[in-house]
């Protein structure tokens, strides 16, 4: 893999990809086909990498060119152990790159670094404001596309609504369940 990877794209970028004009890309862009956000006092626009390939396979676009590309996980979890048992069951999907961070201030400076595309966080983890990181990602420019998963271990199924409203993307009651969190992982970056 050469460079730094595009998470994001211009409409410029989009139409190589696709080999179509920037025109239509645009096109798609503002009929809403195609998600993504502008640049705030300018009228760029910028789409997510999982959100093109989303709309590329939806229209049977040939996606080799993004397929190679791997999804970045960031596990926090001041419980080393759980957290390095979910990133070795994770590892072995070859699609994802997997960090692990022990504290929220590792987790910041991690995120900084790797960009990661979906935070796993652990809300029962001691000294770790699961909160205050999801909604630092929320209201970070750069940090717009990533996916931040709650683990709320043994959480009944009607607290998780009250989890979700919080900002996070989804809630996992069962750190043990590696389908489920693959699954959940799969749902939220919308790449099937």
């Amino acid at each position: 893999m050469n460079g730094k990877r595009k998470d994001i794209l211009t409409t410029g970028q989009v139409a190589q990809i696709c080999k179509v004009a920037p025109r239509t890309v645009t096109k798609w862009f503002d009929s809403g086909q195609l998600k993504g956000y502008r640049i705030p006092g300018g009228r760029d626009r910028r789409i997510p990498t999982s959100e093109l390939l989303r709309f590329m396979k939806s229209h049977n676009m040939p996606t080799d060119q993004l397929e190679h590309d791997k999804i970045r996980i960031l596990i926090v979890d001041s419980d080393w152990q759980l957290a390095n048992n979910t990133a070795a069951e994770l590892r072995k999907m070859p699609v994802y790159d997997i960090e692990t961070a022990g504290s929220g201030f590792d987790a910041g400076l991690i995120a900084q670094k790797f960009e990661p595309h979906v935070i796993l966080i652990n809300l029962m983890a001691a000294g770790i404001d699961a909160d205050h990181i999801c909604s630092n990602i929320r209201n970070n420019e750069d940090l717009q596309t990533t996916k931040v998963i709650a683990f709320a271990e043994g959480v009944k199924q009607n607290e998780i609504g009250a989890v979700l409203k919080k900002g996070y993307d989804a809630c996992l009651t069962n750190s043990s369940d590696i389908s489920e969190i693959i699954k959940t992982i799969n749902q939220v970056t919308s790449i099937i």
